[in-house]
């Protein structure tokens, strides 16, 4: 049986030069690769008491759905602004180039909900913080996240001190 990170491609000089890209793809692409990255993650936070998963668009949702239904928990959504139907909340954060803006809908986490939150991977934190602060404006109480990958180089883990973190696979650069 393979190693969930030999799973995982690495491509040299992408986007820019100096950086490795890890690619979540070739993950996806290969059933027992998914299963592995599912079942690792699972693992990771089997001690863990939450009512519901929360996952951002779009590998966020390929991640923690799974993890949802073989747990029986629901699954919220976080997406990019405008792509949510109902009334929503929305968090605005700072990019490396920019700007964004993700949204929930406003009665998807009841106050004094336990979240989980699910991703693909973290970097700098900025964007799971946005998510974070969006659940907590809502009454939630975020007790874990979960991503299969931590960019540890990029200090992600450092910017949600007080949270629970937990990787699937820890590469030590960016």
């Amino acid at each position: 049986m393979k190693k969930l990170e030999e799973y995982v491609r690495s491509i040299p000089d992408f986007p820019e030069e100096g950086i490795i890209f890890r690619d979540v793809t070739s993950v996806l692409q290969d059933a027992d690769g998914l299963h592995l990255a599912i079942d690792t993650m699972q693992e990771k936070i089997k001690d863990l008491d939450y009512d519901v998963v929360v996952g951002p668009e779009s590998r966020g949702f390929i991640f923690g759905t799974p993890i949802a239904y073989n747990n029986h928990k629901p699954f919220v959504l976080i997406r990019k602004k405008g792509k949510l139907p109902c009334e929503t909340v929305e968090k605005e954060y700072a990019l490396e180039y920019g700007t964004a803006v993700i949204e929930m809908h406003k009665d998807s986490i009841k106050p004094g909900q336990k979240v989980l939150v699910v991703d693909d991977l973290i970097a700098t934190g900025g964007t799971t913080k946005a998510m974070i602060e969006l659940i907590e404006e809502l009454g939630g109480e975020v007790v874990g996240v979960v991503v299969l990958i931590e960019l540890a180089g990029l200090k992600g883990r450092e910017r949600l001190q007080g949270y629970r973190l937990d990787s699937a696979i820890c590469y030590e650069g960016k």
